[in-house]
């Protein structure tokens, strides 16, 4: 059965950082989604076996997706971060490769991240 786990949520200010950890392998595609509360979930970016990203508008030049192989860990690394990006960040792998269909197979539990204005 595949597990993927999140880790490295947490609260910072605005303006701040964030990793995001996610122990998974083998997958053709992986990507990352988010949730705020009393809203839909959305996809942040995604990445493929080729190492092609891509990042919604809303993160662009401030959240980068990327994939230790050696390690088996997905990574979402987030800068400059603001209060809109608060919520409950998934990574999912695996599925219908595009972070704007949502079609993933797997999905993880989730990690929280909380920005303060």
């Amino acid at each position: 059965q595949v597990q993927l786990v999140e880790s490295g949520g947490g609260s910072v200010q605005a303006g701040g950082s964030l990793r995001l950890s996610c122990a998974a392998s083998g997958h053709t595609c992986m990507a990352w989604f988010r949730q705020a509360p009393g809203k839909e979930r959305e996809g942040v970016a995604d990445i493929n076996i080729l190492g092609t990203t891509t990042y919604a508008d809303s993160v662009k030049g401030r959240f980068t997706i990327s994939v230790d192989n050696r390690k088996n860990t997905l990574y979402l690394q987030m800068n400059s971060l603001k209060p809109e990006d608060t919520g409950m960040y998934y990574c999912a792998a695996s599925g219908v490769c595009n972070f704007r269909l949502g079609l993933y197979t797997y999905w993880g539990q989730g990690t929280q991240v909380t920005v303060s204005s």
